[in-house]
């Protein structure tokens, strides 16, 4: 393993770089001066020249996030917000652009950073804005005949009841019905003012195809002397497919055996998480995040605590996290990233072929820690753990079951006598146990060394994150590169591989997992050292949240996780968010994943896609 410190930067550094645009672009750049709000808001028709010059000569190379925000009723606007980074460390450069609902239209970005290809095309198909120049902008998480732009501030769905909860039909007088009830099943569907339902030719499908650029009509196939060309075929592996992670679908293009091009097709697990999210209440959201990324949970949770505490440092009645509080939060984000990383191989060795044998190994340590989170947090995987300024409890005393079952197992441990031998010997011996069985394969050498190789300068330009980007040979991590909660104070490396390909990526999650270890050893002195003091977070069931927007992010296992959130409408602190938007590493991962694929067989795109580590709910939301 190679390790690399990265330096913290000066906070200085975006101010800096503002002042240089400013004096670079008079006029097109001007500060973002609403309250509560940050850096600045750029004329749309210089946003190429702008982000240009912020990648080449302010050295800004990585966007992280582009957000669409729709701010019917309180201005006659759309804005897309864009938070970019230097791979080198420091914090964000924001920068918005603005365009008129009426006819939403922006400059795209995608010849500057292709890693805003995903996230352009979802705010089109959630907002309806268009973007000049993208090759490729059609509807991501949604069918090409669903009606309307359903994150618009005036979008209604079918059963939609009021726009905020909690609902009157449910609070606080009680008199519940069923959403469905006022709209019978059968009459929920919408469709354009021009839609003919006799008349449906689904088309859909064949934009999907045509898009590839193949020259060939999958719809009506020509024939030569009575047979079939079969110079180019074209596969689709998924939805419906053991291999592809759940409910996600890959458009293969085949010469022989070998990949020509390669087009994911994702949305169908979409549920418009972030529109459930604006209609909750602030603290309503917390155990939504759980369902995000299902193995993650607490990163989840750590990620949307963060973004929304940015907003109440604001404020003048801000108490922060204790330190006990903050100790608990690493101890839990880490024992997560192990958690995951345990999944990730396991399953890369089923995408692999090694059929549920290796995954057991990685999942009976998983158990481990899963018996703790089930005792702290009440659950093993939905854990709804983390609160604003704290926790939902402190650790318990004691780890402690009861049988329902003839046959249940009672468990009684003292906490922390079994954190201490989880975290100091059970852990590192089943991270060595993978190393030995695993890394010196020369079944897994020969089907992942060399295959799906990203180059560091691509990782960088598709926004690819965690594990993707730093096996890449980028020694990007937001707990150094932008630290956050007591990450500082704490001594752990970056872990970097250099190669690009599949084996990298599984020796990177080896890597990582023994330096959460080498942080968890260190957090167990601090949870002796702070017994005693509080964890509880704000208690109120409907917080205030003050104006202004925010982005959290964390470092978590799959890469960054970032949470945008507006607060807006109300001058006392609204009790719901203006704007939730969750950055997705599952997602934007994705957008690599066609290049890395180009040139190899149909068997190696099963493992290209396992060693990107994807979940389902958190691509799709």
């Amino acid at each position: 393993m190679t390790v690399t410190e990265i330096p913290l930067v000066e906070a200085t550094t975006s101010e800096t770089a503002i002042s240089r645009l400013k004096e670079r672009f008079p006029g097109a750049v001007q500060d973002d001066s609403r309250h509560g709000y940050s850096g600045v808001v750029v004329d749309k028709s210089k946003l190429v020249e702008v982000a240009t010059y912020m990648r080449d000569t302010l050295g800004y190379d990585y966007l992280s996030s582009a957000t669409a925000v729709d701010y019917h009723g309180i201005a006659d606007s759309m804005e897309m917000v864009y938070h970019a980074y230097r791979t080198a460390g420091g914090p964000a450069l924001v920068f918005k652009a603005q365009t008129d609902r009426a006819k939403a239209e922006l400059p795209s970005l995608i010849d500057v950073w292709p890693g805003a290809d995903f996230q352009e095309r979802e705010a089109y198909d959630l907002y309806g804005i268009q973007f000049a120049g993208h090759p490729n902008l059609k509807r991501i998480l949604l069918w090409e005949g669903f009606n309307g732009y359903p994150m618009r501030k005036d979008w209604r769905e079918a059963y939609y009841e009021e726009e905020h909860k909690p609902f009157e039909s449910r609070w606080p007088a009680g008199w519940v019905r069923r959403a469905e009830e006022l709209n019978v099943y059968g009459k929920n569907v919408h469709y354009p003012a021009d839609f003919d339902l006799a008349k449906l030719t689904d088309k859909s499908e064949e934009s999907l195809y045509s898009d590839l650029g193949l020259g060939v009509n999958v719809q009506d196939l020509s024939t030569e002397n009575g047979h079939l060309k079969t110079d180019k075929l074209v596969v689709n592996m998924g939805p419906h497919h053991p291999s592809t992670h759940g409910v996600f679908r890959m458009i293969v293009t085949l010469d022989g055996e070998t990949i020509e091009s390669l087009e994911p097709v994702m949305g169908y697990l979409h549920r418009n998480h972030e529109k459930i999210g604006e209609r909750n209440s602030w603290n309503h959201n917390m155990p939504f995040t759980d369902r995000l990324d299902y193995l993650s949970s607490m990163g989840n949770n750590h990620g949307y605590a963060l973004a929304v505490e940015q907003l109440f440092a604001t404020g003048n009645k801000w108490n922060p996290p204790s330190y006990r509080a903050e100790c608990i939060r690493v101890l839990m984000v880490e024992l997560t990233r192990i958690v995951n990383h345990y999944w990730a191989i396991g399953f890369l060795l089923n995408d692999l072929g090694a059929f549920f044998t290796p995954a057991l190994y990685a999942i009976a340590e998983r158990e481990k820690i899963l018996d703790f989170f089930e005792a702290t947090a009440g659950a093993r995987m939905m854990c709804n753990y983390m609160r604003f300024g704290g926790l939902y409890k402190d650790l318990p005393e004691r780890m402690h079951s009861v049988a329902n079952l003839i046959n249940d197992k009672v468990r009684d441990f003292n906490t922390m006598e079994y954190l201490s031998e989880l975290i100091n010997e059970r852990i590192p011996r089943s991270i060595d146990e993978l190393d030995e069985f695993l890394t010196a394969s020369e079944i897994i050498k020969s089907r992942t060394v060399g295959v799906g190789y990203l180059p560091p300068e691509m990782a960088i330009a598709y926004s690819a994150a965690g594990p993707l980007l730093r096996a890449s040979g980028v020694p990007y991590d937001v707990r150094r590169a932008d630290p956050y909660s007591i990450y500082p104070e704490l001594e752990f490396d970056v872990a970097v591989r250099y190669n690009g390909d599949i084996y990298d990526r599984y020796l990177i999650r080896l890597d990582e997992m023994r330096e959460s270890v080498r942080i968890l050893k260190q957090i167990l002195p601090r949870l002796e050292k702070t017994k005693g003091e509080p964890v509880a977070g704000i208690s109120q069931y409907m917080p205030r949240v003050p104006m202004g927007e925010s982005y959290g992010r964390v470092e978590n296992p799959k890469g960054e996780l970032g949470y945008y959130v507006v607060s807006a409408g109300d001058e006392k602190g609204p009790q719901n968010p203006w704007r939730y938007h969750v950055r997705a590493p599952s997602f934007i991962n994705l957008t690599a994943l066609g290049p890395m694929c180009v040139g190899h067989k149909v068997a190696d795109v099963v493992a290209i896609l396992g060693s990107i580590d994807i979940v389902l709910g958190e691509t799709d939301r």
